[in-house]
């Protein structure tokens, strides 16, 4: 099996992987935030996985280009909650 062969099954395996589980999650979680509410552990959790995911995979996404909007999306997903979470968590906290 050659470099891109190797690289095109991974490729799929993780855009299925993202498409049928860690979007959906994601979503889900964005929706809460935007709601104004908390995150709860399992969020985090969930979270910091999908980071650390995106930093292995980094290297497959430089090699192949047309998997970098898809990537692009995933990451911009991650800061968006992380930024509203954040947020949420300011407005949440006692004055003082």
């Amino acid at each position: 099996m050659t470099g891109n062969e190797k690289d095109l099954g991974v490729g799929i395996a993780l855009l299925e992987r993202l498409t049928t589980q860690t979007l959906p999650r994601a979503f889900e979680i964005k929706k809460k935030v935007d709601r104004g509410e908390q995150l709860i552990e399992w969020d985090i959790d969930f979270l910091q996985k999908l980071l650390e995911r995106a930093e292995e995979i980094k290297p497959l996404v430089d090699r192949n280009p047309e998997y970098q909007g898809v990537y692009a999306q995933a990451v911009h997903l991650y800061k968006e909650i992380t930024e509203r979470a954040l947020l949420n968590e300011k407005e949440s906290a006692p004055p003082g």
